[in-house]
């Protein structure tokens, strides 16, 4: 298998495992999500892991982009890679806070904080390779929507 090929396979695994450990750790309370009062818009349950592994395959697509660039942008590339690394720790946290601890204010707190970090990692690509960024715009966007859903859950549920 070609260098090029394996780049991505790899970059694309470690942004699934990242939601599948995720999962896996708070798989025993994500009924929470069937039991809690939800707003209008909520997707049915069946409907995230279909959107997030799409998510994971795009981010994983557009890391492995920015890191082909190395050798053009070495300081760059390491700075939009760090920035991607921490978007996974603290998207993998969200979960933990949100599905795990059921503390739903502190979970939009933290998703505004991931937000804020997918903002700067899109325009950190954006700088080295443009396509990457546009592929991180989805992410943002379903983030964005899971801000509404996560606040509105907090309100409802107080």
């Amino acid at each position: 298998m070609c260098r090029r090929v394996k780049i991505y396979l790899v970059s694309i695994f470690i942004a699934i495992m990242t939601g599948a450990l995720a999962s896996a750790l708070t798989n025993g309370n994500m009924n929470i999500y069937e039991k809690i009062v939800k707003p209008p818009l909520s997707p049915p349950s069946v409907l995230f892991p279909i959107v997030w592994t799409a998510l994971y395959v795009l981010m994983g697509i557009s890391a492995a982009m920015i890191y082909e660039r190395k050798s053009f942008f070495p300081t760059s590339v390491q700075n939009a890679l760090s920035l991607y690394g921490g978007n996974l720790i603290v998207n993998f946290t969200w979960s933990i806070i949100f599905f795990g601890f059921s503390k739903f204010l502190f979970a939009f707190i933290w998703l505004l904080f991931l937000l804020f970090i997918i903002i700067r990692m899109i325009i950190s690509f954006k700088k080295i390779y443009p396509v990457a960024a546009y592929l991180q715009i989805p992410y943002a966007v379903w983030v964005t929507f899971a801000g509404y859903l996560n606040f509105a859950i907090y309100i409802l549920n107080k």
